[in-house]
């Protein structure tokens, strides 16, 4: 490591101001940040820790119906908080990393980084969340702009996110055992108006939605309706662990198996 300052605000507007420093950056649950910094790939000269604020923390519903949870809010608070009202969700908060990553990382904080293999991507998306910033609300499926790429300005903090809650929603992972992050992970929601199915873990770029799946299961919410269709394969990624073919396959198994959990 290396030396640099840490500055501890307490509220929302005390963090947008010391974060004006040169080479400020926020610091979230510190499960991505602390590593990079470790291995040298990062080295602000000022973190604005956010763990203190309060604000940024918990779980309610708003009076349309969603759930909201505080950007600052640990994985652990969610997949305790949430079971009641969105359990697909509260379901792929407990399954992220380990007791130590669900209790020091964040839902904000997983967002902002926007990691291609991400849980909480999928669940954003599909859900056609919104994401709601110091400055703005963002829509779900603008806020996503690539691998570690978002529409977050410099500056912004992911302060809450909101959830509209499905007729039926489930999240299928096939995990990387090491990392535990996702080799592919599926989320399937359906709504009264259709059905979103967001796919991380899968592409170069990212998550996104598999919408030939969503135009088949919008017509018949069952396994069977996606039967005779295929993932492009194009665009996926391969390395080690999997190729793209290998990638696409798992897409359309784990899609079908989300869908027959959230049905059944």
């Amino acid at each position: 490591m290396y030396a640099f300052e840490i500055e501890r605000p307490k509220s929302l507007a005390d963090a947008v101001a010391a974060i004006g420093a040169e080479e400020a950056q926020f610091l979230g649950g510190g499960q991505t940040l602390i590593p990079t910094l470790k291995q040298r790939l990062a080295a602000p000269s000022k973190l604005v820790s956010l763990s203190g604020i309060a604000e940024l923390k918990g779980l309610r519903m708003d009076d349309a119906g969603r759930v909201c949870i505080g950007g600052g809010t640990t994985h652990a608070t969610v997949a305790r908080e949430a079971a009641a009202h969105y359990p697909a969700l509260a379901a792929l908060a407990a399954h992220i990393g380990d007791p130590a990553v669900r209790n020091r990382g964040t839902i904000g904080g997983s967002l902002a980084n926007n990691d291609p293999s991400a849980c909480y991507p999928a669940a954003v998306l599909a859900s056609n969340a919104t994401i709601v910033t110091s400055n703005r609300e963002i829509a779900a499926d603008d806020y996503f702009e690539g691998m570690f790429t978002t529409a977050l300005e410099d500056g912004e903090i992911v302060t809450e996110v909101r959830f509209p809650i499905p007729q039926a929603a489930n999240y299928q992972k096939f995990a990387q055992p090491a990392s535990r992050f996702a080799l592919v992970g599926v989320f399937v929601a359906k709504y009264a108006d259709g059905v979103r199915v967001a796919i991380t873990g899968a592409s170069e770029q990212g998550v996104f939605r598999w919408s030939e799946a969503e135009a088949a299961l919008s017509k018949s919410f069952d396994a069977a309706a996606i039967k005779g269709l295929a993932a492009d394969a194009d665009g996926l990624i391969g390395d080690m662990h999997g190729t793209p073919a290998y990638r696409a396959h798992l897409i359309g198994v784990l899609t079908g198996r989300a869908v027959t959990a959230a049905a059944g």
